[in-house]
């Protein structure tokens, strides 16, 4: 099938892992990336914000022009477009899609029609009535999504990738570098308490190993600085990091309703031990103390940690069960695209 796909072309992103799933699956792809042909009107901190702020409302007239050339660069090519994101595109760009004569796609993975960022998504909810299939990951988008007019909605869950994942076949190949006892990489967010949990986790007397960015903007930087490791890690680096730790931690965001996220399926994956915040969307997925572990707090977290870390074989086990729980759900890439295309041309 002739796919042109819009969405982050950046090979850390986990919109390019789904094109290039795509790919994989024997698909002819293009890839066109709205945030790099919008780059210069979105430069610059204060212009950046102006548009994430306002919507994006004002970059609508560059959207409709960048679509307007790929309708002329692509005309008829395509046998379906698959929008990933889709933030920067407003109904009128959205509309002008529908002129390529072929089923058209949204897939999200965030929650634009929470709460949490503002009017960030006010451009995308517009559109939402002119596409085909707009896909989801929260069961509250689905209901949300259908009373703002899109036509047919439907929810996956989140997913690793095949091949960027997958773990090291020989655990001596990870460098020392990112072997740890308790690991978390990710973003330090104001608000979500990452830093503070953390901070209570070390005063547990756990050694735990961060990677990730903004971490010097948290009022603990001082007590977090020796266990920061380094920015943000992708590609092998990211799977030699989960795989190289004895414990990888999973945090959701109650802010943006997550009840599981791509770490809840990229750290068994990779072959790391899930350690996550419990929710029922993860009991769902993970039997508790056999395939993962959950907990509620930063007290009953540690507990876990202590008592994992004490037993070397406990730990082997609901790491080797969690990895073959992963894959038998089937949240890859593939799997799940594979799922949204059936969608979108069975209708």
């Amino acid at each position: 099938m002739k796919i042109l796909y819009l969405g982050h072309a950046a090979p850390e992103s986990t919109s390019r892992h789904r094109a290039d799933a795509l790919t994989r699956l024997g698909h002819e792809v293009i890839v066109a990336d709205p945030y790099a042909a919008l780059a210069g009107p979105l430069r610059g901190r204060l212009r950046g914000a102006l548009h994430y702020r306002s919507g994006y409302r004002l970059l609508q007239g560059a959207a409709c022009a960048w679509v307007d050339g790929l309708l002329r660069q692509h005309a008829a090519w395509p046998e379906i477009v698959w929008l990933d994101g889709g933030e920067l595109i407003g109904l009128k760009a959205a509309t002008a899609l529908r002129l390529f004569g072929c089923p058209t796609v949204l897939y999200n993975i965030d929650d634009p029609s929470g709460h949490r960022d503002g009017r960030r998504w006010d451009s995308l909810l517009s559109a939402l009535p002119a596409y085909d299939l707009c896909v989801v990951v929260r069961a509250e988008n689905v209901a949300e999504f259908r009373a703002l007019g899109a036509r047919t909605v439907h929810r996956v869950w989140r997913s690793y990738d095949e091949v960027l994942h997958r773990s090291f076949e020989r655990v001596e190949d990870i460098p020392a570098a990112f072997r740890s006892e308790v690991a978390f990489v990710g973003t330090c967010f104001r608000g979500h308490g990452r830093d503070r949990f953390l901070l209570d986790l070390i005063d547990q007397k756990l050694d735990v190993a961060i990677w990730g960015s903004d971490w010097q903007r948290s009022n603990y930087w001082p007590r977090l600085r020796s266990y920061w490791r380094g920015p943000g890690i992708f590609g092998r680096d990211y799977v030699a990091a989960i795989q190289g730790s004895k414990i990888s931690l999973g945090f959701v965001s109650h802010g943006n309703r997550d009840l599981h996220t791509t770490r809840s399926v990229e750290i068994p994956y990779a072959g790391g031990l899930l350690c996550a915040e419990r929710t029922s969307e993860h009991l769902a997925m993970y039997r508790d103390g056999e395939e993962a572990v959950f907990w509620k707090d930063s007290e009953e977290c540690g507990s876990i940690c202590h008592q994992l870390l004490a037993d070397n074989g406990l730990r082997e086990h609901i790491r080797c069960r969690g990895q073959q729980r992963v894959r038998e759900n089937g949240f890859g890439n593939e799997s799940i695209v594979k799922e949204i295309l059936n969608m979108a041309t069975t209708r």
